[in-house]
């Protein structure tokens, strides 16, 4: 005869209170944030051929980028509300009567943390990188009505006569890895590499230039150390598609780590955002756990309003020192990893600190 273990269920129970709390949670910030989004992106109506349906498309594409940044505040107020709900109804202080310890309660709820931890990685290595280059994608034709496609092999676009795609945009007008075609009707008449381009004044460098000229019978290639490259590829157009370090992949960002430190530019930035990526889930994991003491102390006193504005403050100020440790990692040259760990490991420990205190009744 087949037995339940009664803890699974209890696990599987706590775990589904996170979950359902966290998705209702982010079905009413979403809305929020698109009407949000799409309120910044009123003046640009007009401009070029971006109508309202531009806008919209521009709005669905950012979701995804915000939506991963406020995950962790959701999760927080999600664990509050769902869990919250079990306490109102004197569930969590049955529980506890019923001989179920605290950790046991923590493990059901952390169980439903896991499952949040995978989606949020799902969501900033997957999503958000995509959605990101079309959105920017949708901006930069607004802006300067020059059309470009972003893939994840880098930018294309077109310059007159010539199709250009860009390996890697880095910032202040640098690109790296840059292929040129140049056509003389419909025939292919010049194919140019360039291992880098940086932007001076009112004209480009190109760097390590291999040209290659495209004749009926023979294709002759010459070689330059740099060579000045007048195009229409407008350097405004290319500050509104650089992705920023929080919504490009762990990888993306390696990449631009590496290029950086291969041309001995400051990387810090970069590292910091990495990190800060890494630690994502384990911020999620952090979140619920925090929840836990806000509950138990007033498991049948509070009601479950005031819990969840108990969490927007937590939240708040978690953002706060995250932030603050950011920019004193930037600023003083602090390890990008202590930076990143630091602000959960303070909650943890408060919150570790809280349970060790609580009277629980």
């Amino acid at each position: 005869m087949n037995t339940i273990n009664p803890m699974t269920i209890l696990d599987r129970y706590l775990a589904r209170a996170v979950l359902l709390g966290t998705v209702i949670t982010l079905a009413i910030f979403i809305p929020l944030l698109s009407i949000i989004i799409f309120a910044d992106q009123i003046d640009q109506i007009g401009t070029q051929n971006y109508g309202i349906w531009q806008v919209t498309q521009f709005v669905l594409f950012s979701l995804p980028r915000y939506g991963y940044q406020i995950f962790p505040l959701a999760t927080l107020i999600g664990a509050l509300a769902g869990l919250g709900n079990l306490a109102s109804r004197s569930e969590l202080v049955a529980m506890r009567a019923a001989g179920v310890s605290l950790g046991g309660m923590i493990r059901g709820a952390l169980g439903g943390g896991v499952i949040l931890a995978i989606a949020v990685v799902i969501l900033g290595e997957g999503i958000t990188p995509i959605a990101e280059r079309h959105a920017l994608a949708l901006r930069s034709f607004a802006a300067t009505g020059q059309a470009v496609q972003l893939t994840a092999s880098g930018l294309w676009v077109r310059d007159g006569n010539a199709f250009i795609a860009v390996g890697e945009v880095l910032p202040n007008a640098h690109l790296r890895d840059i292929l040129i075609y140049e056509l003389d009707g419909t025939r292919l008449r010049y194919a140019t590499h360039a291992e880098s381009a940086s932007y001076e004044t009112d004209h480009w460098i190109l760097n390590n230039v291999a040209r290659s000229l495209i004749e009926p019978n023979q294709v002759r290639i010459e070689h330059h150390a740099s060579q000045t490259w007048q195009s229409l590829l407008n350097p405004e157009l290319l500050k509104l598609i650089i992705v920023e370090p929080h919504a490009l992949s762990v990888w993306g960002i390696i990449r631009y780590i590496q290029f950086l430190q291969s041309s001995q530019q400051d990387a810090s930035l970069y590292r910091v955002a990495l990190w800060t990526k890494l630690v994502q889930p384990l911020l999620v994991l952090t979140m619920i756990f925090v929840s836990i003491p806000v509950l138990v102390g007033s498991a049948r006193s509070t009601s479950l309003g005031a819990r969840i504005f108990t969490g927007i403050p937590i939240g708040i100020a978690f953002y706060l020192i995250s932030r603050t440790c950011t920019y004193l990692a930037l600023l003083f040259g602090l390890n990008p990893a202590i930076a990143a760990l630091l602000p959960p490991l303070l909650l943890i420990a408060a919150a570790l600190w809280v349970l060790a205190h609580v009277n629980l009744r």
